[in-house]
């Protein structure tokens, strides 16, 4: 597939870093992280690139040529004035596949897109977004999804959405040419609102769940960030070609205050120390998933949207904190039959409650996790069990009968793992 990368931005945020040389080929490692992309790209098998550029432009021309040297072939597009973060694609449409990546130049990103890739085209839609859970959903554009994974609602700034997945939108696009240049008439063109939010309202856009890492180094102070995070292997660490470990989550009980059966999402109070927790996991090498049985669903106690709206309003007190989980699964089901109002398709053994390991093994798939370098926390027998038996280290949370935490570690508090995470 094609890659157009968007390279000409001027930096002015980080223009005290290097104000002589284009945002994209600041150096991280000593190399420009445009070098690290292209780099990456060529990698991952990507050597049909184009770089749109504009703002002292010719220095990234001349240090890239015609792409021979990094083993790809790179051709540009230079704006004589700025087009937005779309316009330019109008003056290459003779140039581009029907399919491609539209990427942005100044960010760091370790990304697996091969199989982001597969993931395009295995659902029918006109713009795929890679999406990923951020510490402050609350000042950055986030998106509402349907079950499908199809993009309901485009949310901007300070717009997000309480009851929905902690979603942000990463920057990095698979773009159809076609349905993509309806939008785009060569004058200055935003792709978020004027190509992105119509195919939303049209049903065309779908996004792809990732964990990896993607950093925009637009301030000093995240360019530092950044800097250390490739230094120490931590953004590579994170692409997806390279097994994962992850942090399984318990719900009820253990991120939020047990209350029984909970059907509404005002129910939802986080622990004491939870959020805390689950923000020291974040900064550590492990995924935060939540897995959790919600048979309120076969109960006909609430409907699957109200379930996902649970799940938003935990997402979101944790976000007001500073944390994030990278996923939620849950398990609908349960077996016992008889009851009224209950959903019968939905009353069956299954594989995915817990104590059984289904969840586990789903967000596996995913997130292509080593089972046995994780660690499933949760505070009931239930927990432990699934855990054990999808071949992780187990860990109980609480104060009871032996017998309920056979086989696991046992702490007082998810803080006290999570202090006890960080120190490995």
């Amino acid at each position: 597939m094609q890659v157009v990368i968007m390279a000409g931005g001027k930096g002015t945020r980080i223009s005290s870093v290097a104000a002589d040389i284009p945002k994209p080929m600041i150096r991280i490692g000593g190399k420009p992280v445009l070098q690290l992309l292209v780099e990456s790209l060529c990698g991952q098998g990507y050597r049909d690139i184009i770089m749109v550029t504009g703002h002292l432009g010719g220095i990234i021309e001349a240090h890239f040529g015609d792409g021979s040297s990094f083993g790809c072939d790179i051709s540009y597009y230079r704006e004589e004035s700025p087009l937005g973060t779309a316009g330019a694609l109008y003056y290459l449409k003779d140039r581009l596949e029907e399919d491609f990546f539209l990427l942005n130049a100044d960010a760091l990103m370790s990304i697996d897109l091969k199989r982001m890739e597969s993931f395009y085209r295995a659902h029918d839609c006109a713009a795929c977004i890679l999406v990923h859970p951020n510490d402050h959903p609350f000042d950055s554009s986030t998106v509402k999804l349907d079950s499908e994974y199809r993009v309901t609602r485009w949310c901007g700034k300070g717009e997000y959405d309480r009851l929905s997945k902690n979603r942000v939108n990463a920057g990095v696009h698979i773009l159809n040419k076609t349905e993509t240049l309806r939008f785009i008439s060569g004058s200055k063109t935003d792709l978020d609102k004027q190509v992105l939010a119509p195919l939303v309202s049209e049903g065309k856009v779908c996004a792809y769940e990732s964990s990896e890492y993607i950093k925009d180094m637009g301030t000093p102070e995240r360019y530092e960030a950044v800097c250390a995070d490739y230094l120490s292997g931590r953004a590579e660490k994170r692409c997806l070609k390279n097994k994962q470990r992850a942090v399984f989550l318990d719900r009820d009980g253990t991120l939020n205050v047990y209350k029984g059966f909970i059907t509404d999402p005002e129910q939802i109070e986080l622990g004491e120390g939870a959020a805390s927790a689950v923000r020291t996991i974040n900064k550590s090498s492990y995924l935060a998933i939540v897995v959790t049985n919600q048979p309120v669903v076969a109960r006909g106690d609430c409907t699957f949207e109200v379930v996902e709206q649970i799940n938003g309003r935990l997402e979101a007190l944790l976000g007001d904190e500073g944390a994030y989980v990278d996923d939620v699964f849950y398990c609908p089901h349960h077996p016992d039959k008889g009851f009224e109002g209950e959903r019968k398709e939905l009353k069956i053994e299954c594989s995915c409650r817990k104590p059984k390991p289904g969840l586990l093994y789903k967000a596996a798939e995913k997130y292509n996790i080593d089972l046995a370098g994780s660690y499933m926390v949760g505070d009931r027998a239930s927990d432990v069990k699934a855990g054990l038996a999808a071949g992780c280290k187990a860990v109980y949370i609480g104060r009871k009968p032996d017998e309920e935490a056979e086989g696991a570690m046992v702490f007082d508090s998810l803080s006290a793992f999570a202090e006890a995470l960080i120190k490995e």
